[in-house]
């Protein structure tokens, strides 16, 4: 080792050299502005492809959306949706979901459920504070899911916005899912965009 190595690592030795670099990283630090939030006063701005608590959505004249026809059920990788579909005995061919359960401890927050709906039933909100004392509540049964679809509806319908699955212009509002004409007589009238 030559003597001018031997001086600079005796000099660096005293003047503590390692700390000073560390505390240079410390003091660069001290001067930013936390990032950290305060959660329970500082709420965070969410975007509107988070996948949040599931709701029901109903038309704008407050027709269930809900046709029964079980394929949110079907492509659920976890199995926590539950459908129980029956037949409108008032007009015929049309079905209903006449229990509808979703265990929120069980689901994975995937939203296959809402990809899987034909008629933009199912909507994912913003809503992600499930904190509770009792399980059991978590079991969300039809009207939960319609409370939380009122409750949360321009979140749900941003969510199915953001994933293209519905769009906001006029043709959606005009265009809505009509079951096949009975043979007997008619029990809707024809879509306008079909006329």
């Amino acid at each position: 080792m030559s003597v001018v190595a031997l001086a600079k690592k005796v000099w660096e030795a005293a003047l503590f050299a390692e700390i000073w670099s560390a505390m240079k990283v410390t003091f660069k630090h001290m001067l930013h502005k936390p990032i950290t939030f305060q959660y329970p006063r500082e709420q965070r701005v969410i975007p509107d492809a988070h996948r949040g608590a599931l709701g029901l959505l109903r038309y704008d004249d407050g027709k269930e959306r809900c046709v029964g026809c079980d394929l949110c059920e079907a492509a659920c990788p976890s199995r926590c949706i539950k459908v129980i579909s029956a037949e409108d005995k008032s007009l015929p061919l049309q079905r209903y979901a006449s229990e509808f359960y979703i265990d929120i401890t069980k689901c994975v927050f995937c939203g296959y459920c809402v990809e899987a709906c034909p008629v933009n039933a199912l909507a994912m909100t913003k809503m992600y504070e499930f904190s509770t004392h009792d399980k059991r509540t978590l079991l969300f049964d039809k009207k939960r899911l319609y409370q939380i679809g009122e409750q949360h509806l321009e979140d749900g319908k941003k969510y199915l916005y953001a994933h293209g699955q519905e769009k906001n212009d006029q043709m959606y509002h005009d265009y809505r899912y009509f079951f096949p004409q009975s043979v007997k007589q008619s029990t809707q009238p024809p879509p306008k965009h079909l006329t």
